[in-house]
């Protein structure tokens, strides 16, 4: 069940979250709330899933260097394998496709040599190959949802 305040920080703070020192508490002070509260309920979203992460989603190649990967996973470990992705900072998200290579994901990298280094660390903890495609046309969807606050 998600409470007032657990809606008002997915609807306000999906985009445009605050880049500063103190970021927790300048929402606290938007929301009137206390700092504690607001880290306290975005650590409740994250462990009930409502939430993957908190951090920056980069355009691919503007820092870096960025790939799009792919993965055959057998489908009995799609979700095991989702969770060690996910835990690697330098992967916005990733995403299951109906199709031989069915888990997807962006990953960003300082070079080519932390790119592969990358690779081969998802390859290792995964069990599982990676497929590097070339970026040919970037595409951006907001990905925003609103909430009904009146629930």
């Amino acid at each position: 069940m998600l409470t007032p305040l657990h809606k008002q920080l997915l609807n306000n703070y999906q985009q445009d979250f605050p880049l500063s020192p103190q970021p927790f508490l300048e929402i606290a002070e938007n929301l009137g709330v206390s700092e504690e509260l607001v880290i306290a309920a975005f650590a409740l979203l994250q462990e009930q899933s409502f939430i993957s992460r908190i951090g920056p989603i980069i355009q691919p190649n503007h820092i870096g260097i960025s790939s799009l990967v792919a993965m055959m996973i057998p489908s009995a470990q799609l979700e095991s394998c989702a969770k060690i992705i996910s835990q690697f900072s330098e992967v916005n998200h990733n995403y299951e496709r109906e199709h031989k290579f069915n888990l997807w994901f962006v990953i960003i990298a300082d070079d080519q040599n932390n790119l592969t280094e990358l690779l081969s660390r998802i390859e290792k903890e995964t069990g599982f190959s990676t497929f590097k495609f070339p970026l040919l046309e970037d595409y951006f969807i907001n990905l925003g949802f609103q909430l009904d606050l009146n629930d």
